[in-house]
């Protein structure tokens, strides 16, 4: 069971838009506010074209079931960040998120060649922090009151792995990710 990164296309945006406004993604981002038909076609519009982020439709064995993206992609600072959701009816859990996340550090690191890969979780997605953290992310930041979502104010954590950090955990995960079951 493989897991392939394909690049989004016009097309996709609009089940991504489902996807990213349904009840098991829209918690987990930013903002919840509903995004409209238009404002999805807006966005498409302002990052198709944008050199410093790359977005995927996330594919489990040729099914689309997810995002995944890197935004502020920087040659001067030799970094970005990254973070995936999985669509509103893909079942969670057997070590999908795990395939992904090993398949964009891979990407990262050896395709764009950059130093450090970044990413931000609200405090409250603790399943999701320990899993970066199983592939070597480290704590760098901790943002009080980062965002308002649902009217409430919401800390986020920003976690990062440098390239040599994943060059000492990448054989262990791979190992855990895509041992063989007799």
């Amino acid at each position: 069971m493989d897991i392939t990164l394909k690049k989004l296309q016009q097309e996709d945006i609009e089940m991504v838009r489902t996807w990213r406004n349904s009840p098991e993604v829209s918690p987990y981002m930013y903002t919840s506010d509903f995004i409209t038909e238009e404002q999805q076609k807006n966005w498409w519009n302002k990052t198709k074209d944008d050199p410093t982020c790359i977005y995927w439709i996330i594919e489990y064995d040729g099914k689309p079931i997810g995002l995944a993206s890197l935004t502020g992609i920087s040659k001067v600072f030799n970094s970005c960040y990254w973070a995936f959701y999985l669509g509103s009816d893909v079942p969670r859990g057997g070590g999908v998120g795990s395939k992904i996340e090993y398949n964009v550090l891979e990407y990262v690191f050896n395709e764009l060649k950059l130093e450090k890969l970044r990413c931000e979780v609200i405090t409250f997605n603790d399943k999701v922090i320990s899993m970066h953290e199983k592939f070597g992310f480290r704590r760098e930041a901790f943002y009080r009151h980062h965002i308002k979502k649902d009217g409430k104010w919401q800390d986020v954590v920003g976690l990062a792995i440098l390239k040599d950090e994943w060059e000492v955990q990448k054989e262990v995960m791979k190992n855990k990710i895509y041992k063989v079951q007799l």
